[in-house]
């Protein structure tokens, strides 16, 4: 008998569909390979500066002014395809919408929500390294908070889970301290010159939005880091470290400092996928272990999990899964298995006969070792497991007659298209055990 389950009970893998849209099939084929390593949170960063890729039909102009095109747009149905997908594979699926920040294409549509950033007496004029002619939500127009509003609606209609990551990262203050408009605002409000209580301002006004949808909430450590005061119940993703910032602190003084005023943690900053280097670059995500900061044991019960990211700054259709895989494997491992396996040579064998078993099913996962996995590499005759090799992945010798037709007759790939749940249910389990247990 196995006995397994899971050290952290969020167990999750962000991935960024504005910058690049992904198509659905590699989507799908993504969150097949996430139930096979035990990933059980889809978190879909939906929309950014570059394009706004999901179907509003509350607000259509968004969709249709912030798309790169109508081909590349998740229409409603795509969503809860996604979602349904997700769950029968037991994954939860986040939508993600930032704001203030990330918010160019929102400006497409309503560039009246975009606040004007200012050169001296002049508007619309950018300084280069501070700003741009317009950038970032206005805090101070109505409008926006209307907009908003309609938005997350939609959303947590269309979203059965009850989080909603609202982003908040990266609120630069260059142009709001350019606009005299939100100055004399500032003044009127006893705020001073400290726009942070302006990002206070309107965070609360957004997270009273989603207290009346009744929905929870996750956002980026921006607004703790700039002393925001947040609502008690807000979890906090952790991103930032020294390696992806010069200036930025340690991650585990982070966790510490968020666990300390009780809320609760996701932690990202070791598990940033989309940089990459030369060799086995998964011992270092290996290594990372989000209860490794100085806390009690109540603040370490705060840590709700982890979550590796994939930026699509330089990944689409063609890349992303030969990117996330089998680094990703590294991240599921020590969100799964017990605190004391972590020995990363004994973890490379492992990896690398489960990376054999991620391309048995046909997914292009990197290479962790030299040498080979057998005659279904990618490009060779047989990229696909032989029919021998599917039966016993399936079933017993024994039980064989209970094998569907399609199986006996058709290769993996077709199965998965056609949502055959025997991949995801039994083999998911099978595979992932192998590996992570």
């Amino acid at each position: 008998m196995i006995h397994d389950y899971p050290r952290f009970k969020h167990r999750g893998l962000l991935i960024d569909t504005a910058r690049h849209f992904i198509p659905m099939s590699i989507l799908k084929k993504n969150l097949d390979t996430m139930a096979y390593n035990k990933f059980n949170v889809f978190h879909w960063h939906l929309v950014d500066d570059q394009s706004f890729p999901f179907e509003s039909k509350v607000l259509p102009e968004l969709t249709e002014k912030g798309a790169y095109s109508r081909s590349h747009v998740y229409s409603q149905q795509d969503v809860k395809d996604i979602i349904e997908y997700a769950r029968l594979r037991g994954i939860r699926v986040i939508p993600e919408i930032d704001t203030p920040g990330h918010t160019a294409s929102w400006g497409k549509a309503f560039p009246e929500i975009i606040t004007t950033c200012w050169d001296g007496n002049k508007p619309f004029k950018g300084i280069y390294g501070k700003h741009a002619d317009a950038e970032i939500l206005n805090p101070i127009v109505n409008q926006t908070y209307a907009i908003v509003e309609k938005l997350m609606e939609e959303v947590v209609r269309l979203f059965p889970d009850r989080y909603v990551h609202l982003g908040m990262d990266e609120v630069y203050y260059d142009c709001w301290k350019s606009n005299p408009n939100i100055s004399q605002f500032m003044k009127e409000r006893g705020f001073g010159d400290n726009y942070s209580k302006l990002e206070e301002y309107y965070s609360l006004r957004v997270l009273d939005i989603m207290n009346k949808l009744r929905a929870s909430y996750v956002v980026w450590q921006d607004v703790l880091d700039n002393n925001v005061m947040l609502k008690p119940d807000t979890v906090i993703q952790v991103w930032k470290d020294t390696s992806l910032i010069s200036t930025a602190l340690p991650w585990k003084e982070y966790l510490k400092r968020t666990t300390s005023k009780n809320y609760k943690a996701i932690l990202s900053s070791c598990w940033y996928l989309n940089m990459i280097s030369y060799g086995n670059n998964w011992k270092d995500l290996y290594a990372c272990d989000p209860h490794d900061f100085e806390g009690t044991p109540q603040q370490k019960q705060l840590v709700l999990g982890g979550e590796a990211c994939m930026w699509g700054e330089y990944v689409d259709g063609t890349n992303l899964l030969s990117r996330l895989w089998p680094r990703a494997s590294a991240v599921a491992e020590r969100l799964w298995s017990a605190q004391s396996l972590k020995n990363p040579d004994d973890a490379q064998f492992r990896l690398d006969i489960h990376r054999c078993r991620m391309l048995k099913r046909g997914i292009p996962a990197q290479p962790v070792l030299n040498g080979f996995c057998g005659s279904y590499e990618v490009g060779l005759p047989d990229d696909q497991v032989s029919l021998d090799e599917k039966i016993h992945a399936f079933k017993s010798e024994d039980d064989q007659a209970a094998i569907p037709e399609c199986l006996l007759s058709g290769s993996l790939r077709p199965m998965m298209r056609h949502g055959a749940m025997i991949i995801p249910g039994l083999v998911a389990m099978l595979v992932a055990a192998a590996f992570l247990l």
